[in-house]
């Protein structure tokens, strides 16, 4: 524009009404279907194939298949969480084991409760507290009598811990392979705390033998069916809250600070809060999880913190495609069912399969198996 020149504004309505674009539906009409089919299977098919049908029917759920299945939905309940800290916000955690089994010992710590006077002891105290002369509970043990308290240890722990450790992370700007490697760090060291008896976790052997659960028998058809609903219903509410937060404005800064952080603080936005908030969130998810996990497996000890599982967490994220939601418990269910068939059929050949199936997903399959799907269909990955 000429020096001196001015502007034309006649023609300009300044009350013109912007159109703003329409915000993405939380999921679309064949996304709805799913969903619902899915809650149906958890909710309805899986209970009637299980407690129904008889036991010779090709169409019956078996006792150990509902076990597993609602095992790996425990898994795909961290792969999900995952894939909100990793696949979203470019944060690799290695370290996610730490809180599965916060959650899980939480959860374990009340079962112990509930046993009572059925111990091999007749004891109040858990047996090994017995076993090892104890004569009072610790002072961490206080509330693990109360169904509500133990609810929100589930979360507050594993929250806590991870509020804790991420304020002082990413305040000190440590990211990249650095945070993974002390994340890794972090559990591992807390392995080591758990193994040691006088923390009062029940050593290396940990928790196990629950008998009741809100005083109700814990091993009976009707307790585990209930518990495999509670796993599914749960796994798909997160993953419906996960899809509404990352199509939310803060999902949306998520994304930014993954693929260029500096950039995002250029415009105004302190990475700090962004990162802490979906780091404890995710870690608060793997907690839940865990708590699923003890009363269907029926026990919880030190080794659910080894750093390999909390590697597995990243595996099962990669498999099934970061960035999808839908891919990390596609990946769960993929990895653990091929898992428990090669360790009967193969089990000398399992840990070479792992390590060979995240070399070639890393190499060949960047976008996971839902990236390879989209790409047989012609869509954008």
């Amino acid at each position: 524009m000429a020096p001196g020149k001015e502007i034309d504004m006649s023609n300009i309505d300044v009350n013109q009404d912007i159109q703003l674009p329409r915000p993405r539906p939380l999921l679309t009409r064949s996304g709805w279907s799913a969903y619902i089919a899915a809650l149906l299977v958890v909710c309805a098919l899986a209970p009637a194939l299980n407690l129904l049908v008889p036991h010779d029917s090709v169409f019956y759920l078996s006792d150990y298949a509902v076990a597993l299945i609602g095992k790996i939905m425990c898994y795909a309940i961290c792969a999900l969480a995952m894939d909100l800290i990793w696949g979203y916000t470019g944060i690799l955690s290695l370290g996610h084991g730490l809180f599965f089994a916060l959650g899980g010992y939480a959860m374990g710590m009340y079962l112990m409760r509930q046993i009572g006077l059925d111990g091999n002891y007749k004891s109040a105290l858990p047996d090994f507290m017995v076993f090892l002369d104890w004569k009072t509970l610790p002072w961490h043990w206080s509330f693990s009598d109360s169904f509500v308290a133990t609810l929100l240890l589930i979360v507050a722990v594993p929250g806590l811990v991870a509020f804790v450790f991420g304020y002082f992370a990413f305040r000190s700007r440590i990211k990249g392979v650095y945070f993974s490697i002390i994340t890794q760090a972090l559990t591992f060291a807390a392995m080591l705390l758990f193994f040691r008896n006088e923390t009062g976790f029940g050593g290396n052997n940990g928790f196990t033998d629950f008998k009741r659960i809100l005083n109700l028998p814990i091993a009976t058809p009707s307790m585990r069916m209930t518990l495999f609903v509670l796993t599914g219903v749960t796994l798909l509410g997160f993953y419906l809250g996960a899809r509404w937060l990352i199509q939310s404005k803060f999902g949306r800064v998520l994304q930014a600070i993954r693929d260029a952080e500096t950039r995002v603080m250029f415009c105004g936005y302190s990475p700090l809060g962004y990162k802490l908030t979906i780091w404890t969130i995710s870690a608060m998810m793997c907690g839940v999880a865990g708590a699923l996990y003890v009363p269907q497996v029926g026990i919880i000890n030190p080794s659910e913190m080894s750093p390999a599982n909390s590697i597995e967490i990243a595996i099962w994220a990669a498999v099934g495609g970061r960035a999808t939601l839908i891919g990390p418990i596609l990946g769960a269910f993929i990895v653990n069912g091929a898992k428990s068939w090669l360790t009967v059929a193969y089990p000398e050949f399992w840990l070479y399969f792992l390590g060979t199936l995240f070399i070639g997903v890393t190499l060949f399959l960047p976008q996971g198996v839902v990236g390879l799907v989209k790409k047989l269909r012609g869509a954008k990955p």
